[in-house]
């Protein structure tokens, strides 16, 4: 086995343990074991309890030592997670007894007394040894944190992570769980003396198979590898008055930011959730004021760097759409053959030619109720806080109408959607002399259906890759909005062709009542 990464920290009590297992929380995920070591009363069940109440969010759950049970199993909202004891084992063959060996898939493992296993614990793991320093108090402790195989990378990142909160006199910050999102970001609050920060866990982006013209998908479709398109964009949108968080601390290079609470009032009331009108009437507002200007397609990143937006073209529309395909149609029992995924492909690639030969700005790409924040006590526009658009392009401007007002986890009723696209028609006309409506209204529809076309494929690959079956209950709002796109007679082609071709999801009803009319120049 090759040399370990290992680093030391000083406890001096139970709150700066639970602080480091906090910090060590935020970065791991399903498949990562940690090993706890250390004599008895060293702290390692404490250190447990630390780590489990904080993924648990709740700083009060009971998290008995498993000395006696050997094993306790908590489903926690991130991911399960077992807990194991191994003083009482006499022999390493006893952890398949215990269903410790192999250790199931999916879960995160965190076992005191690896000694006891022998070789039996996997080589990739994150060992902590814990020691008395009972010269410093009663409680201190001191920890050597080792990463051994492909762990070593994660203890390089919690040491580079601990420095800079150190730096930032943010170490003995309060640190409080955030639920996350469907990326592979991570996030933290910070509370100190009252004020809240965010902290931002966002390591590069693991590079998949290049099976998308020698791309991996990530790359063909331009999501961001790393943390500086955040950055960039968050002070370019700020610069044009808009409420994008302010970075107050950042290594750009480990990945992780401090940045300013935008708080958790959302644009989302009641349960289920619905739009709550005036509020989506400011985001619209929004993206009218950001639409009209002259926007540049390099911002500053540092005193000595720049970054490109880069521009979505028609490969990465292509590659979107094409989820529905991989992922979408398997999980529906169908499979296109070769002249139909042809047909598929020249069909959009026709289709999409038009809104991409119109004007550009910026695309912030997922604009909708989870990522938007609202600030009462703010003015105007600057009310909607932004948190999400790491993964900006340069690109057509009804897409992110359509993420706003075809809401993928919210249902928008089509009489709302209509009323705020006709809103969003009234002022950029006001706006800007130019406009135009009609145009505008087909590249809307053509837009909704890559969108949903590719959101489709996009919750069915989070429930087969990733283990998020969660994501497929949003399948039928989707295809409800894929419809209401497809009936533009710009689409009657694309209509025709999915009306032969592509099943609903299961769970979809059939809307009931009357029609109206998508968004075209007759309902302007």
């Amino acid at each position: 086995m090759s040399s370990p990464s290992t680093f030391s920290v000083a406890l001096a009590n139970e709150t700066a343990t639970a602080q480091l297992m906090a910090d060590l929380a935020l970065l791991i995920g399903p498949g990562d074991v940690i090993t706890l070591s250390g004599d008895l009363g060293a702290g390692k069940t404490a250190a447990a309890r630390a780590m489990i109440r904080y993924l648990a969010g709740d700083d009060e759950l009971e998290v008995p030592s498993p000395t006696f049970t050997l094993a306790q199993v908590y489903d926690l909202p991130a991911f399960p997670l077992i807990h194991a004891d191994l003083y009482r084992i006499s022999e390493p063959s006893e952890l398949e007894e215990i269903g410790l060996s192999p250790l199931p898939d999916g879960i995160v493992a965190l076992i005191e007394w690896p000694d006891r296993a022998d070789d039996l614990l996997p080589a990739d793991r994150i060992d902590i040894a814990f020691s008395h320093r009972s010269a410093l108090g009663t409680n201190a402790r001191a920890a050597e944190i080792s990463g051994y195989g492909k762990a070593a990378a994660l203890v390089g990142r919690l040491k580079a992570l601990r420095e800079m909160l150190a730096k930032a006199g943010l170490a003995e910050a309060q640190r409080r769980r955030m639920a996350g999102d469907a990326s592979i970001r991570s996030y933290a609050r910070l509370i100190r003396d009252e004020t809240s920060l965010i902290l931002m866990n966002s390591p590069k982006r693991p590079q998949g198979p290049a099976i998308y013209g020698g791309k991996s998908y990530s790359a063909a479709v331009h999501l961001a590898e790393d943390v500086r398109p955040f950055v960039a964009m968050a002070s370019g949108l700020r610069d044009r008055g808009l409420s994008a968080p302010v970075i107050h601390y950042a290594d750009l290079e480990a990945g992780f930011l401090v940045t300013e609470d935008l708080g958790d009032v959302g644009m989302v009331e009641d349960d289920p959730p619905r739009p709550i009108v005036a509020r989506y009437e400011v985001a619209t507002d929004l993206l009218v004021v950001l639409h009209c200007q002259t926007l540049p397609e390099t911002l500053p990143l540092t005193r000595q760097s720049s970054y490109a937006i880069p521009t979505f073209d028609i490969d990465a529309l292509l590659v979107e759409a094409g989820l529905m395909l991989e992922w979408y149609l398997p999980d529906r029992g169908t499979q296109l053959t070769n002249n139909l995924v042809a047909v598929f492909i020249m069909m959009w690639r026709g289709m999409l030619q038009q809104p991409l030969a119109g004007p550009k700005t910026w695309l912030l790409r997922d604009f909708h109720s989870p990522n938007l924040i609202w600030r009462d006590e703010r003015k105007g526009i600057a009310k909607v806080g932004i948190i999400d658009f790491q993964d900006a392009m340069l690109g057509p401007p009804a897409y992110d109408l359509v993420s706003l007002l075809q809401d993928a986890r919210v249902d928008v009723p089509e009489q709302l959607e209509l009323a705020l696209f006709a809103r969003y028609i009234r002022t950029r006309r006001a706006l800007d002399e130019t406009f135009d409506p009609s145009n505008f209204a087909v590249h809307y529809a053509i837009m909704s259906a890559q969108r949903n076309t590719k959101l489709l494929g996009t919750f069915a690959r989070l429930n087969r890759r990733d283990g998020k079956p969660q994501y497929l209950r949003h399948q039928p709002r989707i295809w409800t909005y894929l419809n209401r796109a497809l009936a533009h007679p710009a689409l009657a082609p694309v209509k025709d062709w999915y009306a032969t071709n592509i099943p609903p999801p299961v769970g979809y009803k059939p809307p009931t009542g009357n029609k109206t009319s998508p968004p075209n120049k007759t309902s302007l």
